[in-house]
């Protein structure tokens, strides 16, 4: 009878365990949903972007990157993001990919703009640059180093 008890409350301490993680995982990731204003923007790549990754400014964390697609029209990256709706962004905000380092990944950077007139829910970011291809970069150096 003893060891059933110790059994019992043992797997409840183990229950109560992993509760007690899944709800720090979930308090401290981007899988909750996101308390904000959603914005969208196009860039030409978004090479190496992840739909849950950092929108920054200044370089705190402001938003969540929330969907991605191809715009079959314009064959441009379509990028939904969700902006903390406290931070008010002008409408000639400038939204760029960034990369965290050589090896790193990469991330959204909203510069803010001088406008009067501000970003509202459903708006899109007129003005952006992708992601730049780094490895094409490396390579057209080098490639230019062999024909001299």
């Amino acid at each position: 009878m003893g060891s059933k008890l110790v059994e019992t409350l043992m797997g409840a301490v183990v229950l109560f365990v992993v509760a007690a993680f899944l709800y720090f995982a979930y308090s401290n990731t981007s899988m909750q949903t996101a308390d904000g204003i959603e914005l969208t923007a196009r860039f030409d790549r978004v090479d190496g972007l992840a739909i849950g990754g950092d929108v920054r400014m200044s370089g705190i964390k402001v938003g969540t990157i929330i969907d991605q697609y191809l715009d079959k029209e314009t064959y441009q990256a379509v990028v939904r993001m969700s902006v903390d709706k406290e931070v008010k962004l002008p409408e000639d905000t400038f939204a760029k990919i960034t990369s965290e380092g050589l090896l790193g990944g990469n991330y959204l950077v909203l510069d803010p703009g001088g406008s009067d007139v501000f970003l509202e829910d459903g708006d899109e970011i007129e003005e952006t640059q992708g992601a730049v291809d780094l490895l094409g970069l490396i390579d057209k150096f080098g490639g230019d180093s062999d024909k001299d």
